[in-house]
């Protein structure tokens, strides 16, 4: 479980932690970094960046995140790459799928995965370890199920090409359930481990 911790003081996250939390994920790089700077001196926790990620900030990404699951682009991709300490270990990445064909969404189509998957597979600094969906909300079960079984057959039919492929990012709070029935690895849980935002203060 990945509790989403972007917008959430300090104090929130040092709560989660004492409840033996250790993976966060954040939408904001600057805030995201403040964070990892504040809890460095744990070296228990595991950073996810979760938001859209522009070219001008791959580099804060690239040196202290452990983890990016919004690559979309080859561009992105490459930059994070070449940005990627030596001294640290790969960065991990997910190709994210616009699985809804949302306009107002990020990420490939899923008929562009085969292409992406395999310029990405072989860069240096990053590993590529699976994809990241942030399906149109359903508000029916069966509809939900609907939209992530595809992710499902594209996460799967990825596996079978690379076998460092494990980890299927999808379902929030109001989708968790058939995200999980769908095969996610990875819920990108919020909103029920921290209330509701306050977006006011965006970074």
């Amino acid at each position: 479980m990945l509790a989403v911790s972007k917008t959430k003081p300090v104090s929130d996250i040092e709560k989660a932690i004492a409840c033996g939390q250790t993976e966060f994920g954040e939408n904001y790089v600057q805030e995201g970094v403040d964070k990892i700077n504040y809890f460095s001196t744990n070296s228990s926790l595991i950073w996810h960046f979760i938001g859209p990620l522009q070219s001008n900030k791959t580099r804060l990404v690239a040196e202290n995140f452990a983890w990016c699951h919004t690559i979309d682009r080859l561009k992105i991709a490459k930059r994070l790459s070449e940005q990627r300490p030596e001294s640290l270990p790969a960065l991990n990445v997910l190709i994210q799928i616009n699985i809804s064909d949302e306009n107002s969404k990020s990420g490939i189509l899923l008929s562009e995965l085969d292409g992406l998957a395999a310029q990405i597979s072989i860069l240096p600094g990053i590993k590529l370890r699976g994809l990241m969906a942030i399906p149109a909300p359903e508000s029916g079960y069966e509809q939900q199920v609907q939209v992530l079984t595809k992710m499902e057959q594209a996460f799967k039919a990825l596996q079978s090409q690379y076998p460092d492929i494990d980890t299927l990012s999808m379902g929030m709070t109001n989708d968790m359930d058939a995200a999980i029935a769908c095969g996610s690895t990875l819920v990108r849980i919020g909103t029920a481990i921290f209330g509701a935002r306050d977006y006011s203060s965006n970074k």
